[in-house]
């Protein structure tokens, strides 16, 4: 209270010799010419700041953001989609934490056993904090990095091993904070082919998969022993995704230990239902593996909610290919059936096939399905961008985005930081030296706010962690991965049930987003 009494005691007193100079203005002289007699530049930029401090501090903050609320990309209008289809793996069976540790351990005893690692890498145990979702590995240079959706890197925000990378190394490496498109995507055009150097680490399975990668990396570096960093990256990836048919073993024997219970599912399925919608499962996942974590999560008749359920799809290629057959697999005998499949019946259990089949066989298409998955590629982008369905990303971390954006020390430091940029770039264009110095004083606030973006680093480690920051943001920019889940996502939110808050003729609708040539005020 008392630092506002003294900011607003700072002001009056500025007004009082602003006043003071204008009662002697000629009128030949601009407002200009009065406030550099008054003032002294450092004066002027000073009491800007000051007036600015004073319309922080009387602003209100934003009310807290819903963490089960479903938010919307596009205009999305439920009464039109009769059909929702719905991946397995993070999508309906949220998993612990549990699961990266077994993922992790079971690929690093495949590097010593397959790949004949050093033994001492047994002793790298998994450090769950230390990756997020979306983030880029250069196979050719083995650095994991941050790029926001314009191809910049986030300083600070590189790492070799468990190594932070200096920006002027970065600098260095790559020329540029901006990554050519090609680097990070590949060229795929005809007279130009070329493999993108970069791996965009989408999903949550590769969380543990980079953990992996970079304790073994540096293991290497700290005992100074040489290693190609792409035949690291695959030897690692090979691991990991090896292990996988162990991985399903394990957890389809204690289901508990490793998925998350959720008592609202089996409700969202019979709220489906009840209003006659057609339900659908395609998961790259094997049976015996779903129907445990089904079992446990919807109960031993879960079957009966979906009129198709196609298991081992391996998609996107089930989204793209078009003559690959689907077939029945026999869960019993736990083998597909060779017969040729003229008609898809409640059921059965089906086997890869592809989009276009299953659009053949149930007559589903266009904007009446309703597709949810939390992969943006393999689950999104080409039934969205081919075959017109609907789509609605799971995104399990958007829990933890949202409780931390709901923190009154966030939202004051988020407040503040946009203010703060807006008054220097009100300000940023004065030459003199005083004003620069006072203008480099207010930057450097700006960067230590960016920095220290959230209230407390302790309270940093689920979603904005120490060395990769939020999984959507980087400084003021959307990351990557949040720029493509927006494009290829209708809808998205951290639960499937958090659509049972919605009756089934809602119509979600799209933020009017402010372009940079509007007024702010006409929108806010």
């Amino acid at each position: 209270m008392s630092s506002l009494i003294s900011l607003r005691s700072h002001l009056v007193n500025g007004v009082r010799k602003f006043k003071s100079g204008l009662t002697h203005l000629n009128p030949k002289k601009s407002t200009e010419d009065v406030l550099r007699r008054s003032y002294s530049t450092r004066e002027l930029l000073k009491e800007a700041y000051c007036r600015t401090r004073l319309k922080f501090k009387s602003k209100k903050l934003p009310q807290d953001v819903n963490p089960r609320g479903v938010f919307a990309c596009n205009e999305l209008d439920l009464s039109e989609v009769q059909v929702y289809g719905f991946d397995y793996d993070y999508t309906l069976a949220h998993y612990k934490p549990t699961l990266e540790h077994l993922l992790y351990n079971l690929g690093r005893e495949i590097l010593l056993e397959k790949y004949k690692y050093p033994p001492e890498i047994l002793q790298l145990e998994y450090k769950p904090n230390f990756a997020v979702r979306g983030l880029h590995y250069d196979i050719e240079k083995g650095l994991l990095l941050k790029l926001d959706s314009f191809l910049q890197i986030q300083f600070g925000s590189v790492y070799r091993g468990l190594t932070q990378v200096s920006t002027e190394e970065v600098l260095k490496l790559y020329r540029n904070r901006i990554i050519p498109i090609a680097y990070v995507e590949g060229d795929t055009r005809a007279h130009k082919p070329n493999r993108a150097k970069m791996v965009h680490l989408a999903d949550l399975f590769s969380v543990p998969e980079m953990g992996l990668l970079c304790n073994v990396a540096e293991y290497f570096i700290r005992n100074h022993i040489d290693y190609h960093p792409e035949i690291l990256f695959l030897d690692v990836k090979n691991s990991v995704q090896s292990c996988h048919p162990i991985m399903h073993k394990i957890v389809a024997q204690n289901v508990e230990e490793y998925i998350r219970p959720n008592a609202d599912l089996r409700k969202y399925f019979q709220m489906l239902q009840e209003n006659d919608k057609k339900l659908f499962l395609v998961t790259n996942s094997p049976y015996h593996f779903v129907n445990a974590g089904m079992e446990m999560l919807v109960g031993h008749d879960w079957r009966e909610f979906f009129d198709v359920v196609i298991v081992n799809a391996n998609k996107p290629t089930f989204f793209t290919e078009v003559s690959r057959p689907i077939r029945v697999f026999d869960k019993n005998a736990n083998t597909h059936i060779w017969e040729k499949v003229s008609s898809l019946e409640k059921g059965i259990i089906y086997y890869e096939g592809t989009v276009k089949q299953l659009q053949d066989l149930t007559g589903w298409c266009g904007h009446q399905v309703l597709y949810f998955g939390d992969h943006p590629y393999s689950d999104l982008a080409d039934v969205t961008l081919e075959h017109g369905w609907r789509t609605g990303a799971i995104i399990n971390e958007l829990t933890h985005e949202i409780n931390t954006l709901n923190t009154q020390s966030f939202k004051e430091n988020a407040n503040w930081l946009q203010m703060l940029t807006q008054l220097i770039e009100d300000h940023q264009d004065y030459k003199e030296p005083e004003a620069l110095e006072v203008v480099n004083e207010w930057m450097a606030e700006r960067d230590y706010l960016r920095s220290t973006y959230i209230p407390s680093r302790n309270e940093i480690k689920a979603v904005f962690n120490p060395q990769f920051g939020s999984v959507f943001r980087t400084y003021h920019n959307p990351t990557y991965f949040s720029r493509r889940l927006f494009r290829f996502a209708d809808i998205y939110t951290s639960n499937i049930t958090h659509l049972m808050n919605y009756s089934l003729t809602h119509t979600f609708y799209p933020r009017r987003g402010v372009m940079p040539h509007e007024y702010g005020s006409y929108f806010v």
